[in-house]
């Protein structure tokens, strides 16, 4: 078994984050290590996922989403080929802080016997896509939104003495 992982504290609230984490339309925008990921967001449902992690291999694969709890947990089983070869369970979990900031937790559990031979690939570029994708993500969340401009109020000019001499 290996096990990946990374978290970033964002300065957003846990609805702000699970928005963008499961907008999946939007991830080629900003999402540098998942550029596509398509699918419903339903247990049981099965994403295409491409991942490219950083100076590593691109990849798509085909996982079986098994959790979706709005605003706190993403998570999803890939398989390489057959059950047993080359597993992995990725995860992404939202854990509320104070002050309406949240912690991202992004890991993933690798298990099977091709494992070892990828250990060392899985250090090197795929922690990097999560750190890459945790930065831009929280890039994504804090940004702000340029408030609307307030508009002109119009006001009456109220003129003294008007009509006498």
């Amino acid at each position: 078994m290996k096990k990946l992982y990374s978290e970033i504290e964002i300065d957003a609230p846990a609805q702000r984050v699970w928005d963008l984490l499961t907008d999946f339309a939007a991830y080629p925008d900003w999402n540098p290590f998942i550029p596509r990921i398509a699918g419903a967001l339903e247990t049981g449902a099965t994403l295409e996922v491409r991942l490219e992690p950083p100076d590593g291999m691109a990849i798509t694969m085909r996982p079986t989403l098994l959790a979706v709890t709005p605003r706190q947990e993403l998570r999803w089983l890939g398989k390489f080929l057959l059950s047993g070869l080359f597993d992995g369970e990725h995860r992404f979990a939202i854990e509320p802080l104070d002050n309406g900031r949240v912690r991202l937790v992004h890991e993933e559990q690798f298990r099977g016997i091709l494992v070892p031979l990828f250990a060392s690939s899985l250090d090197r570029h795929t922690l990097r896509g999560f750190q890459a994708m945790n930065q831009a993500l929280k890039a994504r969340a804090e940004a702000t939104i340029a408030p609307m401009p307030t508009p002109v109020q119009e006001r009456t000019l109220e003129l003294v003495g008007a009509g006498t001499r």
